[in-house]
């Protein structure tokens, strides 16, 4: 079943995107969720010509979007935690606490842009990808360190 986005969705798409999901997901969870309509053909026109309007607006926001890329890549994070002799965090590192470090920095990331691959259990250094807009994302290094 086509559906057209109305926000970006992670794993899925971004929005005003035409994907095919399956009718449950859609009928379910999307379409009442007001995450998505259903695709007809004036449905598909609107958002052909909305895409056409707006394609200068969204060339200036990857353009800011590179731009932050450019003074936000190379930054180091250092979270601390409460760790057990073994080095062993109590809890785990999330990509809130790397949210509110970037902002002690002054650089304001919403949360929900920010990706950890790895579940950040143990001191150490890791990486986290946060993504600036859908085609600009930024790897930024964190170290995790024992309070």
């Amino acid at each position: 079943m086509e559906v057209i986005l109305k926000e970006d969705i992670l794993n899925l798409g971004y929005e005003g995107d035409v994907v095919d999901v399956k009718k449950g997901y859609a009928r379910n969870f999307l379409i009442p969720q007001g995450k998505a309509i259903m695709a007809t053909e004036s449905a598909k026109k609107v958002i052909a010509e909305n895409n056409r309007q707006r394609a200068h607006k969204l060339e200036q926001m990857k353009k800011d979007a590179e731009a932050f890329a450019e003074k936000i890549e190379g930054t180091t994070l250092s979270i601390g935690a409460k760790t057990s002799s073994t080095g062993t965090i109590f809890g785990s590192v999330t990509n809130i606490q790397i949210a509110e470090e970037l902002a002690k920095k002054g650089f304001e990331v919403d949360r929900k842009y920010i990706l950890i691959k790895d579940q950040v259990k143990e001191v150490g250094s890791y990486t986290a990808t946060v993504r600036l807009h859908k085609e600009v994302s930024v790897e930024i290094d964190f170290e995790v360190v024992a309070e």
